[in-house]
């Protein structure tokens, strides 16, 4: 942007909310089109979800809402030597602001996703589509950001060189709905080509109404009424290259209004996934005594699941495998941390670039 590009940028917008918002800022300062990824906003699906929630209320008022992300993903194995790295590879402009430091998994590309220093997991992978859709459909983008978080996690069964949860659970406080979000990616036993039960969809959401509950997903949605009959079906029209050719309208007739998912909207939906990776990062042993601080039934519920699932694979709750957060208090407009335990969550708002590739502080 800084060099007069308009920018299409692929999901997850940033390594830490502080990178999110000075491209934002880099966006507001050069006059440029920005638009992040998230392909499902310019299916025009969304806007009939929405109708059907908020203005025909037809399931009544919105209560709570739940968010999964569930796919199974192997081991990215564990070297005992660094990787090798291929002479055809530009392994400067690779790692980009990221650290050089040797790698022990088996392969170099995508499998970045599951190390901190490159990436921010399947939180920030799959992670920002769901809760994106949760924030566009539930919320209709009137929340920002959350006001608490509390959540947790681990990384087990396969013993490899990630270091990213692969079974990860957060509470997001936002002053009016609670939203939950559970995410695996094991199967629901060893050795099985299924994932864990939960509610709703795979890789989707929630929305819980007075009325019943509409369950939606990327490739469309259904409402039931409170006794589980189905009472509407929503079917996607493909939102991709109405995504595409969204931004290409926007560069061309330079209204970043117009966009679909204008980069302050996509900063904002990422920061929900990084929030909730500094959630876990800040953790300590999770203790049944910590996780009842929060008396909520969507949140005590998933604890419920994400035991079970757990217990079929061997591992408990109460381990030093899996990690829980303090309630992390947060100021939405400043985006920082505050309260007792704002050192622990403001000390990962941002990352150390390398030499060369450091991030200008705009904002």
């Amino acid at each position: 942007m800084e060099a007069g590009k308009d920018v299409y940028v692929e999901k997850p917008l940033s390594h830490s909310q502080w990178e999110g918002r000075q491209t934002v800022a880099a966006a507001r300062k050069y006059d440029r089109i920005c638009q992040l990824g998230t392909q499902q906003r310019s299916d025009p699906m969304q806007a009939e979800i929405k109708k059907f929630l908020h203005e025909e209320k037809a399931l009544g008022e919105i209560t709570s809402a739940r968010v999964n992300r569930y796919g199974i993903r192997g081991s990215i194995g564990k070297r005992d030597t660094p990787l090798e790295i291929d002479k055809n590879v530009a392994y400067d402009l690779w790692l980009g602001p990221a650290q050089d430091e040797p790698i022990y998994r088996k392969a170099l590309h995508y499998d970045w996703h599951w190390v901190w220093n490159t990436g921010s997991g399947e939180m920030g992978n799959w992670g920002v589509h769901v809760l994106d859709d949760c924030r566009n459909n539930v919320f209709q983008d009137s929340v920002a950001l959350p006001q608490r978080i509390f959540g947790g996690g681990g990384r087990v069964a396969l013993n490899d060189a990630g270091e990213t949860p692969n079974v990860h659970f957060a509470y997001f406080d936002t002053g009016s709905i609670p939203v939950v979000i559970g995410l695996s990616n094991l199967p629901s036993a060893p050795g099985a080509k299924s994932s864990p039960k939960h509610p709703g969809p795979s890789s989707g959401y929630i929305a819980y109404c007075e009325g019943g509950r509409y369950e939606g997903q990327r490739g469309g949605g259904t409402a039931y009424d409170e006794n589980g009959k189905v009472i509407k079906k929503f079917k996607a029209k493909s939102g991709d290259v109405r995504h595409q050719t969204n931004f290409i309208d926007a560069v061309r007739s330079r209204d970043r209004a117009s966009l679909n998912a204008e980069i302050e909207l996509g900063n904002d939906s990422t920061g929900w996934c990084n929030l909730a990776n500094i959630a876990f990062r800040s953790g300590e042993n999770f203790t049944k005594s910590a996780a009842s601080q929060l008396d909520s039934p969507i949140w005590n519920s998933l604890l419920e699941e994400m035991d079970s699932h757990l217990s079929a694979h061997g591992i408990a709750m109460e381990s030093d495998e899996i990690k829980l957060s303090p309630m992390l208090e947060l100021n939405p407009k400043t985006e920082q941390f505050v309260g007792e335990h704002a050192d622990a969550g403001n000390a990962l708002l941002k990352r150390q670039y390398r030499a060369g590739y450091e991030v200008p502080e705009l904002a």
